[in-house]
């Protein structure tokens, strides 16, 4: 398999653990698993592959985009900020 496919994969993965972690451990900011998920998703992609490529001080800083460890772990941290930041954009739910 190509290793640029399994990079964005552990991009992936790594991004929307990253979501479902933030929504597990702070429960008053919860969007909801699936959201959460998918704002995962997006931050994994961005933050593991994207990222690197456009600000060169954090692709030499992981590691390249070689490193799967260092992919992994910023789009594991890119991927539980992005939904962190969505709670603190969205309206409180009124009661």
């Amino acid at each position: 398999m190509d290793p640029q496919i399994i990079s964005w994969i552990v991009s992936l993965i790594a991004g929307g653990a990253g979501g479902n972690v933030v929504g597990a451990l702070l429960k008053n900011r919860n969007l909801g698993p699936m959201l959460n998920t998918v704002l995962g998703l997006v931050g994994g992609g961005l933050g593991g592959k994207i990222l690197p490529m456009l600000v060169p001080a954090i692709g030499s800083l992981v590691g390249g985009t070689d490193s799967l460890a260092g992919t992994g772990g910023l789009s594991a941290i890119v991927g539980a900020l992005l939904p962190l930041i969505v709670s603190f954009l969205k309206k409180p739910a009124t009661t």
